[in-house]
């Protein structure tokens, strides 16, 4: 039996929530945080689609008891004094979206609040729903963080939603943003950061600028998933804005796990054939992700950037991801304003 949250107050709703909405990460880089963190995340079918009675014995028999530790032993070397990097830079992300968007609409306009939710960890989706609700929201717009559409990740977060919402009386409007890989602003953003980066850097262009994204299983893509080839349309946007010619770049995929087949090129593997080959310079932009997470501070700053140097090459960089950028955060904000149509009373 379904027990429905009921409302506190009365009247009419006018409030429009935003839920950004990622990922997640654990609570401390610890081995017990760790663990139950990924047991969340690797149990939903949407990560492993395996069935349940054969995952199960493979997931908590093998994998949690080992993985957790090494995985914890990673987070501590990109743990800051404001906990998880992903949980930090989304909160940022949220406090300065609010005032952005608060600031472009006019004084009579629906207010707004933006929550920050992870699909798993904490704060969870459904906390941050809470938080909406609170507000008073008659509207809702989710915004995961995932430029390029997956049904592991834009598909879990819609799970989450909708679940919660499941349990409560009164169901708000709701879109979604299914994905945003090709949104001119997002390209922009990526291109003035990656142009930034060289300045600041006082080089010009890298032998190779490699875009590097998460991974999936072939199979998944396979049988339908887009996500390969949004990832390939958004690295081909910031290329026709950098002007870089064909040669000088490439798509490969990262964090892969187990023993089948995933997208290719992998990431490791083109930097140490670069390196082999004799491309002593590279530059490394990771776009599928919003915000520096383990993935991008650990696994492509440091441990890859450990196997181009010992392979040979000579220059290697990372370019951080956009984070809380007044660029992204203004990309995100046109964003909002256009899946808002007929939403806002006045802009």
């Amino acid at each position: 039996m379904i027990r429905y949250k009921g409302e506190n107050y009365q009247g009419s709703r006018r409030g429009l929530g935003i839920l950004l909405a990622n990922l997640g990460t654990p609570t401390a880089p610890t081995p017990k945080a760790v663990r139950r963190y990924l047991a969340q995340f690797l149990w939903d079918p949407r990560v492993v689609e395996l069935p349940r009675l054969l995952w199960w014995p493979i997931l908590h028999g093998i994998i949690l008891r080992t993985r957790p530790v090494r995985s914890a032993h990673a987070y501590q070397k990109v743990w800051t004094d404001q906990g998880s990097p992903l949980l930090a830079i989304g909160r940022r992300q949220a406090a300065a979206l609010q005032d952005t968007l608060r600031a472009r609409l006019s004084g009579d306009s629906e207010p707004i609040t933006v929550a920050i939710g992870m699909r798993y960890g904490e704060p969870a989706i459904a906390v941050a729903l809470e938080e909406l609700r609170q507000a008073e929201i008659g509207r809702l717009l989710v915004l995961p963080l995932y430029p390029q559409y997956s049904g592991t990740t834009t598909g879990a977060i819609f799970d989450a939603v909708a679940a919660e919402l499941r349990t409560w009386r009164r169901v708000p409007g709701l879109r979604i943003i299914e994905d945003y890989h090709r949104y001119a602003p997002y390209l922009d953003a990526l291109a003035r950061s990656i142009r930034k980066a060289w300045k600041e850097g006082e080089r010009d262009q890298p032998a190779k600028l490699l875009f590097s994204f998460h991974g999936l299983p072939q199979r998944v893509a396979s049988s339908g998933d887009p996500y390969a080839e949004q990832c390939r349309a958004t690295a081909r946007g910031v290329v026709e804005r950098l002007g870089l010619a064909d040669g000088r770049w490439a798509v490969s995929f990262q964090s892969r796990f187990g023993h089948e087949e995933w997208l290719r090129p992998y990431t490791d593997h083109t930097l140490r054939d670069w390196a082999v080959a004799g491309v002593d310079t590279v530059d490394v932009i990771c776009p599928g992700f919003a915000a520096d997470c383990l993935e991008t501070l650990e696994e492509i700053a440091l441990q890859n950037r450990d196997l181009f140097l010992k392979a040979g090459g000579r220059n290697y960089h990372y370019i951080p991801a956009l984070n809380d950028l007044p660029d992204h955060i203004d990309a995100l904000a046109a964003l909002v304003l256009n899946h808002t149509c007929g939403w806002l009373e006045k802009s």
